[in-house]
């Protein structure tokens, strides 16, 4: 049985290293969906090569993206026309994040790589009020729910690779580049920080070995809401 597991692994690895898909950039646009039509500014944290931070350009007066890698930032610079009100920062969370206040904070696949507390509160501190944090992230699979989700995420992954690439071999994105590191918080855990640090957060497991949590920081007078 582990023979056949680990060849089947081995087929479905080949498949996609020939056909990737970008998992962190299909969810922009559940992102966006999720935030105001227009804002003022927006903090990108872990911004790559600034797609989401070029999105939100659209809606923004102006957007920091911050990234520690100096070279994906240079990337990223390249790719953006100079008349975006995007700006590039080399610097890693939480200790290198411009000082906001911020309409919009969203975090893609960074998150894990970060300490988790630390950052929340950080991204807490920074959010004006009636501000919106989005953060789309990786947890390690534990129960039988998670194990299911992932099931069902390696099934659809072959099926979205097909659609996405219309079949064909394609070179990998350079988004997909970035330092792999595997989550050692389980949904679980995430959840409960989360709520401690962020009252009326929600938090939920995605297809694609994701997760979402989304929080609105409270205005004058009112109480903490969440999508």
């Amino acid at each position: 049985m582990g023979t056949r597991k680990s060849r089947i692994i081995g087929v479905l690895n080949a498949f996609h290293a020939a056909r990737p898909w970008d998992h962190n950039a299909h969810f922009h646009r559940w992102i966006l969906r999720t935030l105001p039509r227009r804002f003022d500014r927006a903090l990108d944290v872990g911004c790559g090569t600034g797609d989401l931070a070029r999105a939100l350009a659209a809606r923004a007066g102006a957007v920091d993206a911050l990234d520690a890698d100096a070279d994906t930032v240079a990337r990223a610079r390249a790719l953006t026309p100079s008349s975006s009100p995007v700006t590039y920062t080399v610097g890693s969370a939480p200790e290198g994040l411009p000082p906001g206040p911020y309409d919009v904070i969203t975090c893609v696949a960074v998150l894990h790589h970060l300490p988790f507390t630390e950052s929340l509160q950080r991204f807490r501190a920074e959010l004006a009020p009636g501000g919106t944090l989005v953060v789309v992230g990786l947890a390690r699979p534990e129960t039988g729910a998670d194990r299911a989700r992932d099931l069902t995420s390696a099934v659809s992954n072959v099926a979205m690779a097909l659609v996405k690439n219309r079949g064909r071999k394609v070179p990998r994105p350079a988004a997909m580049t970035a330092p792999v590191k595997p989550p050692t918080m389980t949904l679980a855990d995430i959840s409960r920080e989360a709520e401690r640090v962020l009252p009326g957060v929600r938090v939920r497991g995605r297809l694609f070995w994701r997760h979402t949590l989304v929080w609105h920081a409270e205005t004058s007078g009112s109480a903490h809401r969440s999508l």
